[in-house]
């Protein structure tokens, strides 16, 4: 943070000729009123006139510059800082876990005084503010990367899958990852295809509430994906977010069958089509379905081609959108049609040209249950007709992730044939009813 951080023009200005800093004690005068407290950083997109202290009642209030008339700095200030307490006596006869931090809200702690969320913990902090892990496993931290999920990339995945591998081949018997939930269970569908017929589980968990907050979901979320990794009941690549928003259950997810369904729910995660693999509640862990296992070896694809582009179609979807796409020279596109797997007749052309020029395009629909069936109707047998691929009941952006993976490790020419086949359970059989 810099001296005077956020702080613009007038304002600015101002506490520099005054000599002030960040968190010192001032004293501010206009012509109807005096205010005393400790300077607090600018939010960035508040009003850049105003000043604002934090009020020795507590309170923030922000003082519009124009309207000062004289300011003083009554004494010097100590800059919050956080001490994260001591880490906790490993055991080292309990199981090796690795826990691997990228950043997000498991990784952060509020700023109280700008109410801002930052990236302050990395993966060691985490364990030292959660010493009940110590319990469960002999743990052993590293940071990845600090950035929020919005910002992760293919490249980013691969990254984590390298260091995933680096840790398996260590010993760990099982591997933690910290991840932001706004785009993890892209991250997990891609590490579920990426090291697809892994010999450990793989648990990448967050939060919706920062490890400072007393409503945090991040302890439960750490505690139970360690519980489950520990155990070492189930290999492959899983999401473990809670079951409720109550605090005591945690659901282990299918790392190609969920999806976050709510902005700030602590049970923002639900399982997809399917129910959750397993829950874990207090150190009990309870495996409510098991995917079909193959006897294939761990043989790790790492490579992602982000050069395709996921579709979801809607009234008055323009088709020349499409056609922008294909003439990008981009690999491929996921279509997120309607009902059964539709989209505007006025759109066959521009798909057929993609599908003529090489390109795979397959279509998935945009409810959350199902899947789709394009013979049934007239619009959906036309876009068979095309070469449109159907991808059953994959779920849209899983099948965005796979498409990338593919292009990443197969050639052009097998593109289809990988699509179709149910590679680490993306596809179910068939459909439970209500589900």
């Amino acid at each position: 943070m810099s001296e005077l951080s956020g702080y613009k023009d007038n304002s600015l200005k101002l506490l520099k000729d005054a000599g002030i800093q960040i968190g010192d004690f001032i004293k501010i005068y206009t012509e109807t009123t005096k205010y005393s407290g400790n300077l607090l950083p600018r939010y960035e997109y508040s009003n850049v006139n105003y000043i604002v202290i934090k009020l020795t009642n507590g309170y923030n209030i922000g003082i519009d510059s124009k309207k000062i008339t004289n300011i003083i700095k009554v004494k010097s200030g100590e800059k919050p800082k956080f001490i994260p307490p001591p880490k906790p006596n490993v055991k080292e006869s309990l199981p090796k876990i690795a826990i691997l931090g990228t950043g997000g809200t498991i990784a952060s702690r509020i700023d109280y005084k700008t109410g801002a969320v930052n990236p302050a913990f990395s993966a060691e902090e985490l364990y030292s503010i959660i010493p009940e892990l110590s319990a469960y496993a002999n743990i052993n931290t590293q940071l990845i990367s600090n950035i929020a999920s919005e910002q992760m990339n293919p490249e980013d995945w691969k990254n984590i899958a390298e260091k995933v591998i680096e840790k398996i081949e260590e010993g760990n018997k099982g591997i933690i990852i910290g991840h932001g939930t706004d785009t993890m269970a892209y991250s997990s569908a891609a590490l579920s295809f990426a090291l697809n017929n892994c010999p450990i589980p793989i648990v990448l968990t967050g939060a919706q509430r920062s490890t400072d907050r007393p409503s945090s979901d991040a302890s439960l979320n750490m505690i139970s994906s360690v519980i489950f990794a520990s155990q070492k009941m189930l290999n492959g690549v899983y999401l473990a977010m809670h079951s409720s928003i109550e605090d005591n259950i945690v659901s282990i997810h299918s790392g190609v069958r969920v999806r976050k369904n709510h902005t700030s729910k602590r049970d923002a995660f639900q399982s997809i089509g399917i129910e959750p693999i397993a829950t874990v509640n207090q150190d009990k862990v309870t495996i409510s379905l098991e995917l079909p296992k193959n006897n294939e070896k761990f043989e790790p694809k790492i490579n992602f081609n982000e050069n395709v582009s996921l579709l979801k179609f809607h009234p008055g979807f323009n088709s020349e959108i499409i056609d922008m796409i294909v003439n990008s020279g981009a690999k491929g596109i996921i279509l997120e049609g309607t009902g059964l797997g539709h989209v505007n007749s006025r759109c066959n052309k521009s798909i057929k040209n993609a599908i003529d020029k090489g390109m795979f395009v397959g279509m998935t629909s945009q409810c959350l249950q199902g899947r789709i069936k394009m013979t049934v109707y007239s619009a959906g047998r036309d876009l068979l007709e095309i070469g449109v691929t159907p991808l059953e009941d994959m779920i849209p952006e899983t099948a965005l992730v796979k498409l990338m993976w593919a292009y990443g490790n197969y050639q052009d020419d097998e593109i289809k044939e990988i699509m179709l086949k149910n590679i680490t359970g993306e596809y179910t059989k068939r459909s439970k009813l209500g589900r």
